[in-house]
């Protein structure tokens, strides 16, 4: 599923709610999301999952192809966390 198909399916859940009007507030809301991980804060959907920014320290790294020793540079990852009722959902 891509952000058109995510559209669309908000789209043909309210019958008041064109494709484009769908398709805006699905960019709203991942540029929502976006913004709010690049300013360190953590986004919390309940029943759905948790995003958050997670700081990795630099560290030593293997090469696959020779094996050599490489350092990997500290950065930040996103992580998310699913809730209970999306787990539930799944499984």
């Amino acid at each position: 599923m891509n952000t058109s198909d995510l559209a669309d399916r908000l789209a043909a859940s309210d019958p008041n709610l064109t494709k484009a009007q769908a398709k805006t507030l699905v960019d709203a809301l991942l540029t929502g999301v976006r913004d709010a991980l690049a300013a360190g804060d953590e986004v919390n959907l309940p029943g759905f999952g948790k995003f958050k920014v997670q700081a990795k320290p630099a560290r030593t790294g293997r090469n696959p192809s020779t094996g050599a020793a490489i350092q990997i540079a500290a950065g930040k990852k996103v992580s998310f966390s699913a809730a209970k009722a999306l787990k539930d959902a799944v499984a």
